[in-house]
Parts: structure tokens; C-alpha cells; sequence
């Protein structure tokens, strides 16, 4: 059986072993797959996994050998899933190897906007404190997370996680999503998305990618929200639409945005948020943690065994 890994790098740069896959089949890893060398590189694989590498309905017409499909991910919009069912070719997923990883990330994140730690330690760094002539100085103000409202859009796990380190630092958390959140807990409420969006003063994104909610967060819902609100995006850049993000910012209709994902990985270098006023990018890290990635990848071995047996797991629909 050939087993073909079309992007390792980022899940694995070095650090993991690819031994569980190499135990099932025979395996061959590519660090990077780039458009024009997908069909070439897949067209003897009975097994593909892909990261961010899409394969359309046009590539999977292709591949006549090809019975499996592996996303290093939890999210799947990579491959036309609709084309892989017809073709009777399973799609599988990792849905929960990141939870606290980015959850994490997203407290980071809102604490560099609250706090701006990453800011004045370049500011010592670069001589201001030894020149001060005050014990201490700040620019602006310094939030206080306790008392806040936390509107958590999107309460599964990854948000359920981030509402309970928002109950742990004091927040009143709120959350909008397509059902009542149930086992939770940490008090929090089930409200409207505008109101959600009326009422917070931190908003945090955690709902995958539909054709439904794309650019969800555009100029006519930021006009729901404070001037002093933040914006946090770990989940998926096409969420917002990013030059209406932009110029929110920068004519202060909102206070900052920290964001981890953009609508184009990685990003042209046009893209207004990249100069917009008090927004912080990352590069796509939230899930990178080590210990989440050695989970990804025993998942995706353990979903391509769980096939083998004769009983898929992880099946996205």
C-alpha cells in the first residue's frame, strides 16, 4: 500500500517520527506539494494525507488507485469532500488534538492586546526605561480582564475552553452558536450573535469555515460592536473580511484585533491588516504546540488503522 504525505513540514519539521505511518504502508513524505505537482505526486498513492495541499474534485477524477484520504487537521475544506463520497473514497479528520493548545494561544493573544507585554519589553529592550525619568510609563491603557464580557462565537471544544479561562480570569462569558451548549462548566450564556457582538468587550472566533459564514465579521457587524471591543481569530481567516477589519481599525470603530489566521496563507503583502492600527498577527502557530502535534499525528495514524480494520473513525460528513 502507498501512503502519501503531500505537506509534512509544518506538522512534522523534525521533531516527531513519521514510524506509525511507515509501519502501515509504504510511506513517502513531501514537505511542500505546490499546485502544478499534486496529480504527479498522488497518482500512485492509495493513501493521501494533506494538510493545507487541496484536492479538488478535478485531481480526485485522476486518481483511479486512490482509498483513502487523511486531513492533518481538524478543519477539511481542503478537499471536496462531496467528490471523495461520490468516488466511495473516506475523508478523515483530527478534531480534537489542539484543544488547549489553542486555547492558549487565544488568552496570548488577549493578553498582548490588554497588556502589550511584547511591546514594552522592546521598549527597554531599546533603551527607553534606562532613559525614563520616571520609575515606570505606559502609553495607554491597561485592560483589566475581570468584570469584562467575553462573547465566545462558536462553543465547541476549542471555545468551550476558552470560556473557562475567561470564567478563570473573571470575565461574564457569552457565547452564540447554532445550538445550546450542553456539560458546561463554567457559567455562560446563550445569547443572539448581535447581541454577542453588541454587548462584549473581548469577541473570540471558534466556528469552522461554512459557505454560510464566510466574511461573517464585516463592516455591517462591527457596527454592532463597542469602540473599545477587541477581536480575536484563531479559527479561520475567511471569516473576516479583512479590509473591512482594516478600516475599522484604523478609524478606530473598534479598539485592536489579535488575529492567527488571514483569509490568504501566508499573506500577499498588500494586505491591509498587515498595517493596520493595533492589530496583532501571528503566523498560523496556535496549533503548533509540540505535544498537540505528536497528538495530530498518532490520530492520523490511528484513523488510517482504524480503516484498515474495517471500522473508519473520524469520517467528516
Amino acid at each position: 500500500m502507498n501512503i502519501v504525505v503531500l505537506d509534512g513540514y509544518t506538522l512534522n519539521p523534525g521533531d516527531l517520527s513519521w514510524k506509525g505511518l511507515s509501519q502501515l504502508g509504504s510511506l513517502t513524505v513531501h514537505d511542500r506539494t505546490p499546485a502544478d505537482a499534486i496529480l504527479e505526486r498522488s497518482l500512485e498513492a492509495d493513501v493521501l494525507f494533506t494538510n493545507k495541499t487541496p484536492l479538488t474534485s478535478e485531481t480526485l477524477a485522476l486518481l483511479p488507485k486512490l482509498k483513502y484520504i487523511g486531513v492533518l487537521a481538524t478543519g477539511y475544506n481542503v478537499v471536496d469532500v462531496q467528490a471523495a463520497r461520490a468516488r466511495g473514497i473516506p475523508v478523515t479528520n483530527v478534531p480534537e488534538y489542539g484543544t488547549h493548545a489553542v486555547a492558549q494561544a487565544t488568552f496570548a493573544l488577549i493578553l498582548e492586546l490588554t497588556n502589550r507585554v511584547g511591546y514594552y519589553s522592546q521598549t527597554v529592550r531599546d533603551g527607553r526605561w534606562a532613559n525614563s525619568e520616571d520609575w515606570c510609563y505606559y502609553d495607554g491603557p491597561i485592560l483589566e480582564l475581570s468584570g469584562l464580557t467575553l462573547g465566545v462565537i462558536g462553543m465547541g471544544r476549542i471555545g468551550s475552553a476558552v470560556g473557562r479561562m475567561g470564567h478563570a480570569f473573571g470575565m461574564t462569558v457569552t457565547y452564540s452558536s447554532r445550538t445550546v451548549a450542553s456539560g458546561l462548566d463554567f457559567p455562560a450564556e446563550h445569547v443572539s450573535f448581535e447581541k454577542l457582538l453588541h454587548e462584549s468587550d473581548v469577541i473570540s472566533l471558534h466556528c469552522p469555515l461554512t459557505e454560510s459564514n464566510k466574511g461573517m465579521i464585516n463592516v455591517e457587524r462591527i457596527a454592532f460592536m463597542k469602540p473599545s471591543a477587541l477581536l480575536i481569530n484563531t479559527s479561520r481567516g475567511p471569516l473576516i473580511d479583512q479590509n473591512d477589519l482594516a478600516s475599522a481599525l484604523n478609524a478606530g470603530k473598534i479598539a485592536g484585533a489579535a488575529l492567527d489566521v488571514l483569509s490568504v496563507e501566508p499573506p500577499p503583502a498588500d494586505n491591509p491588516l498587515l498595517t493596520a492600527k493595533n492589530c496583532i498577527i501571528t503566523p498560523h502557530i496556535a496549533w503548533a504546540a509540540r505535544t498537540a502535534r505528536s497528538r495530530l499525528l498518532q490520530t492520523a495514524v490511528n484513523n488510517l488503522q482504524a480503516f484498515l480494520d474495517g471500522s473508519p473513525v473520524n469520517v467528516v460528513k
